[in-house]
């Protein structure tokens, strides 16, 4: 299916067009009034030929669904000649686009029409009109939509061109790039305002009604301070309170009660029986209550949305992620630099396994880039000496030494950790506690609210609309919507400063749920710095130590990066190919000598099992010797697994031999599972069995061998030192000095689902007692309207208190390191 409209086939020919408004004809596409003269296409009217023509499009190639799935979704097309023509500027296109390989580029944009699931059905299938669009991703809260296509078959222009066509022009500020987008509570700010004007004067003009005032121009104005009343109470409905009912709409529409169901109703009640109050007048109505319902409600939303913007921003882990990168001086020393340090020319040692943290220029090395955090796609890309390598990509081989082009925008680095190549559904169907309950809850509030109708209208009609109101607003569950996000969200950030790095919110809520830990052995159990290490074999000439070195240089094994460290310094070179062969060793060509390092598994399968962890070396062919390493395990892991033992199931994996079998028997609790010789298909078999028995599973691993385990795990944990080991497929990610405190993040998960639980439970506390008062007709609307926000804002409180008491009080050791 091509896209006609680039090809000129269709066009925007006389879309200025006189349209008095003396009629009332909605455009079948864009919903605006089409005015005397409506064109006519296929039984439908449309305002202008842009509107038709991007009907007619969308007919052409099978996207007329659009329309079935919100009527008048679409916004009026503009007039595009000629202005998009400076997205043909290389500087402007390399500004604007995110990643660009041969075969795909990926760019980002705002785009303010997007208002429903129409246009989100809509964008999300650009690649029908469209082929050389390969996928599209929609943020609705934010408004925007990423895109992922062939640059050599559709340039930037054109998709530009493309989205305004059919009604979603791209916001493109070129000044504004890398700066902060307009503040998204402005319109809120609006709407409080606009409440709060109307329900001072409905509160003014109520006065007389308030006290029954028989004063003679006060009861002749009566009736013209009503329709006040009434006119005042418009902009709060129809504008102030607009959202609520939006959502309402939007929520039974998907055949789901969300929580603003009961607050649309509440505002529709109080506004039609007022309404009809003072047009038949029979008395004042409610238009007290009701502006000071909408203006409550959105006071008690600022506050919530002003916390809660507080909290995503403390909780930004770009601030303090801990990648860091190998950097090479001009003497060809290494040293460790954070990225976010890293400046343009400086000089960037990768290893295999390493992530790329900035763009830049290869200047030595062979490289094989996998881009699969960025694309999906796990083919590595070759690239050679002066190519240019983009930030996300993986090296797979050899080292690789790359200069700075462009500061690293470290923002960008962490929407890996959010790319949908990670994020797919749970397949044991989590559900999070809170949406557990929500679900229920607003059946319960309607289900009340009827009964309470119903009784009131057989006992005392003139109180059943009342009591009814009263219930659909102090039963409002905004509390239970914000018990869980205030306090994951506050933990999250707490444990971000003490160098524990959370993804998300359910993945705190996920540790809450664990009952069986699962440890990889190497780099994670063990302290690679401390290892002693002895040579046993041949004697090594410089020569071979040589290559040795270069060849470890290229490794990330924890295992290579300590005997890297041990051997002493000798002249760097590259080899001409490098392969890694995980849980058995890694081996190299320079020219004619090819060298393997690795387990005795692997490389003398007929020898005896060693005592000790070894590296066996053999260079062209022939078995030279080992090396020895005496394990030395990280300060606390003993007393952590006898901590852990008292409330998890265990298990130790490790690709390495058994030769440490007795060190961690002594470790462990008796009876814990020991596993060697693990491959990392082994290792996530190994989860898969224990959570087909029913157990939830937490797996903790370095992140170079255990990806697909850290993935499969409910939590995946990756521990890190000071190498750039980065792990979009873990949930947690933490220092490597804080793994003796592994229970007490633990515990914290629990105690933070204890103040959800406690929160939920003052809630529900709050609205039993409300709801005793509203059902039996004794608590009226206004005052319902205010102690609503006054529920939520208590919860708010709680739950920041709470988790302020167990960061500085019950884990200080946790947070005070």
């Amino acid at each position: 299916m091509s896209y006609l409209l680039l090809k000129g086939q269709y066009t925007f020919d006389g879309m200025e067009e006189l349209r008095p408004k003396n009629t009332k004809t909605p455009c079948y596409h864009c919903g605006e009034d089409c005015g005397s003269y409506p064109i006519r296409y296929d039984e439908k009217d449309f305002c202008c030929t842009g509107c038709k023509t991007v009907y007619a499009l969308f007919q052409d190639n099978n996207l007329a669904d659009y329309y079935d799935i919100e009527s008048a979704a679409g916004a009026s097309p503009k007039a595009i000649s000629g202005q998009y023509d400076y997205l043909e500027n290389p500087e402007i296109e390399e500004k604007l686009i995110q990643f660009k390989e041969e075969d795909l580029a990926i760019v980002s944009f705002y785009i303010p029409h997007i208002h429903c699931s129409s246009c989100i059905w809509l964008l999300e299938n650009l690649h029908n009109l469209q082929p050389n669009i390969l996928s599209t991703q929609v943020d609705f809260p934010q408004k925007k939509v990423r895109i992922h296509y062939q640059p050599k078959k559709i340039s930037l222009k054109d998709l530009v061109v493309l989205l305004t066509a059919i009604g979603y022009e791209p916001y493109i500020s070129l000044a504004d790039l890398g700066k902060k987008e307009e503040n998204p509570n402005r319109k809120l700010w609006i709407q409080l305002g606009v409440a709060g004007f109307s329900f001072g004067n409905v509160m003014f003009l109520s006065f007389p009604e308030y006290f029954e005032s028989q004063e003679f121009w006060l009861d002749q104005y009566k009736s013209f301070f009503r329709i006040l009343m009434f006119l005042f109470s418009l902009p709060v409905v129809f504008y102030a309170g607009s959202d609520y009912f939006i959502s309402a709409y939007q929520g039974i529409k998907a055949r789901y009660l969300n929580i603003d169901v009961p607050i649309a109703l509440g505002i529709s009640v109080l506004f039609l029986r007022s309404s009809l109050e003072v047009f038949l007048d029979l008395g004042s109505g409610y238009f007290d209550s009701l502006t000071g319902l909408v203006f409550f409600l959105l006071l008690g939303r600022y506050f919530q949305k002003k916390t809660y913007d507080h909290l995503s921003f403390e909780r930004d882990y770009s601030a303090y992620f801990p990648i860091a990168v190998t950097c090479v001086n001009e003497d060809g020393e290494e040293s460790m630099k954070p990225i976010y340090r890293l400046e343009v020319g400086d000089r960037m040692l990768l290893r295999h396994q390493e992530i790329i943290p900035a763009d830049g220029y290869i200047v030595q090395g062979t490289a094989q880039i996998d881009y699969s955090y960025v694309t999906g796609e796990s083919k590595p890309t070759p690239r050679v000496v002066g190519e240019k390598v983009l930030a996300g990509g993986r090296q797979m081989g050899s080292t690789l030494e790359i200069v700075v082009h462009k500061t690293v925008d470290q923002s960008y680095l962490t929407q890996l950790w959010s790319q949908s190549v990670f994020a797919e559904k749970d397949p044991r169907g989590f559900q999070n506690f809170t949406d557990a309950l929500s679900k229920r809850f607003t059946l319960w509030v309607l289900a009340i609210a009827l009964g309470t109708g119903a009784f009131w209208l057989w006992a005392d009609p003139t109180i059943a609309l009342n009591a009814v109101t009263a219930v659909l607003i102090i039963a409002c569950p905004c509390a239970l919507a914000l018990a869980a996000p205030f306090t994951l969200g506050h933990l999250i950030r707490r444990l971000g400063k003490a160098q524990c790095y959370v993804k998300e919110a359910n993945s705190l809520e996920q540790m809450a749920r664990i009952n069986h830990v699962v440890f990889d052995k190497t780099g994670t159990l063990t302290q690679s710095e401390k290892t002693e290490i002895d040579y046993r074999g041949k004697a090594l000439a410089k020569e071979h130590i040589s290559l040795i070195k270069n060849t470890l240089r290229a490794s990330n094994h924890p295992l290579s990066r300590r005997l890297y460290a041990h051997l002493p310094e000798t002249l760097t070179f590259n080899p001409a190919q490098f392969i890694d062969h995980p849980a058995q060793g890694i081996e190299a060509w320079f020219g004619k000598n090819h060298i393997r390092l690795g387990s005795a598994q692997w490389l003398a399968p007929q020898q005896a099992p060693n005592s000790q962890t070894a590296v066996l070396v053999e260079i062209d062919g022939v078995l030279w010797g080992q090396y020895l390493f005496t394990t030395q395990v990280r300060p606390g892991v003993a007393e952590l697994f006898q901590r852990l033992g008292n409330s998890y199931q265990l298990s130790v994996l490790s690709g390495d031999q058994d030769s440490d079998r007795a060190l961690l028997e002594k470790l462990v609790p008796p009876g814990t599972p020991l596993l060697f010789h693990q491959k990392p298909q082994d290792k996530l078999d190994y989860i898969k069995t224990l959570q087909d028995r029913g157990a939830r599973v937490m797996m903790v691993g370095d992140g170079l061998n255990d990806a697909g385990a850290l993935a499969q795990a409910q939590v995946g944990v990756a521990i890190t030192e000071q190498v750039a080991v980065f792990t979009p497929a873990s949930d947690v990610i933490i220092q490597a000095d804080l793994l003796a405190q592994l229970d007490r993040i633990l515990a914290l998960s629990k105690s933070g689902m204890r103040v959800i639980r406690q929160s939920l439970l003052l809630s529900l506390t709050y609205n039993a007692i409300g709801l005793s008062f509203a059902v039996s007709g004794h608590l009226i609307p206004v005052v319902a309207a205010i102690l609503m926000p006054i529920s939520a804002i208590s919860v708010v409180i709680w739950t920041s208190t709470a988790t302020s008491y167990l960061a500085e009080k019950k884990f200080k050791s946790l947070f005070q390191r």
